[in-house]
């Protein structure tokens, strides 16, 4: 029975479950951080795997000791570190790991020259290779003045986001400094809503970008698609024109190498198609939440972004349904080939069957011939055997009347006993 607490609370405890702390906790992790304007927000993303992952913890671990902080506790996927008059947050993914830093933006002008205390300096330890890179400034509205020069105009989007509350301006394309820039001008947003904006447009060009990764990888594999196809089709026509056992196990072995191929290149490109849909879905989702409009007479970021981003998901959603229309082909040509070696076979299998019933039967004549002769043979043996004694008993006084009659005599009844006992013995291994 539940017991209350020590403390006089009516209420009672239970037990906890041990996921129950980690499950509350997630709604609050990477939490937004208020950014009041003027900000400037440099964004980097480096693809990691695992081993890259767990050094660059153990880095970043020192580098905030080093500045007079604690490091991440352990199993920790994000950290935020005080860091030039702003703040420095580490955050780790499945397959990436990003570091996000805001300081105080340039007074003169926007898109001006970027704060020296920045951490990405010579100092710093990129955990990976960079995939994405963003420089994101955070003005007020009466600050942004002549930004569109800042742009290419030929790839410009202007968004109104929050019903109006800020705009957001960018080209997509990269800088001098090989960062893609966003411009966010503050109307109305709190201090709490602006961070959740420029949270959630870094989130929009980092998921955007991994997404895209997938349409390399359906891209690559499309050569190597349609040469399975070609030699599916192949094998296909030569089952037409196959009949021998040997060709046909030559065929089988054949299209069970190609299967195994293609499962395997299936295999390996399962997660990243399946990511790339994932990330695909953030991006949509992340739109919905800012509330993005275009401006008027403008592009929105959402519509410049569906115009490469959805074809590059249905390819690579087409090169997954073409994996899995020809694993099918390939296993129904494969049970029909085998259904066929099975059935040739078996054929084999019952005409040598067959052939050993004719052995058998002939070995069976045969063994009853042998039978025969080894009655007479043994019978042969015992009459004489019995003559010498019709003999020996006739000299030695015996009322023995005449030996060779009784000798004669005694043959059918010794070949009838030869007989019988030849049967017996063979009854007798027959129960065996």
């Amino acid at each position: 029975m539940a017991q209350g607490s020590e403390n006089g609370s009516s209420f009672p405890s239970f037990k906890t479950s041990p996921l129950r702390e980690r499950v509350l906790g997630e709604v609050h992790s990477r939490p937004f951080r208020p950014l009041g304007g003027p900000r400037t927000v440099l964004h980097y993303a480096f693809l990691t795997n695992t081993a890259e992952a767990v050094e660059d913890q153990a880095w970043f671990s020192e580098f905030c000791i080093s500045h007079g902080s604690h490091g991440p506790a352990g199993g920790a996927r994000h950290h935020t570190l005080p860091f030039g008059g702003g703040t420095l947050s580490w955050e780790q993914h499945a397959e990436f790991t990003t570091y996000t830093w805001d300081g105080a933006a340039n007074a003169e002008s926007v898109f001006g020259k970027v704060p020296a205390t920045h951490p990405f300096g010579a100092a710093f330890r990129a955990p990976g290779n960079l995939l994405v890179a963003v420089r994101l400034e955070l003005r007020n509205w009466e600050d942004g003045e002549a930004w569109r020069n800042q742009f290419d105009g030929g790839s410009l989007t202007v968004s109104n986001l929050e019903g109006g509350a800020a705009m957001v301006a960018t080209d997509f394309r990269q800088d001098g400094d090989g960062l893609t820039r966003f411009l966010v001008l503050n109307r109305t947003l709190s201090d709490v809503q602006s961070g959740a904006v420029v949270q959630r447009l870094l989130e929009v060009e980092t998921y955007r970008t991994l997404a895209m990764l997938g349409l390399f990888e359906a891209t690559k594999l499309q050569p190597e698609i349609r040469g399975y196809e070609i030699e599916l089709a192949e094998l296909t026509g030569q089952m037409k024109d196959t009949s021998a056992l040997g060709a046909n196990q030559d065929l089988l072995d054949k299209l069970s190498a190609l299967a195994a191929s293609l499962e395997a290149g299936a295999t390996a490109s399962t997660f990243r198609f399946g990511a790339s849909r994932a990330y695909h879905q953030i991006v949509k989702a992340r739109f919905e939440t800012l509330r993005e409009e275009a401006a008027p007479g403008e592009l929105s970021m959402a519509s410049f972004l569906a115009r490469r981003l959805s074809p590059a998901m249905r390819t690579c959603q087409a090169i997954e349904d073409r994996q899995a229309m020809l694993s099918r082909k390939l296993a129904r040509a494969t049970t029909l080939l085998r259904t066929r070696v099975d059935v040739e076979l078996e054929q084999q299998n019952r005409i040598l069957l067959q052939s050993m019933n004719r052995r058998a039967r002939l070995q069976l004549r045969l063994q009853q011939t042998v039978e025969g002769l080894s009655v007479a043979a043994v019978s042969y043996y015992v009459v004489g055997l019995f003559s010498y004694l019709a003999k020996a008993a006739k000299e030695a006084g015996l009322p023995v009347p005449n030996a060779s009659v009784t000798t004669g005599l005694a043959v059918p009844i010794v070949v009838l006993l030869i007989w019988w006992i030849v049967r017996r013995i063979r009854q007798h291994h027959g129960e065996h």
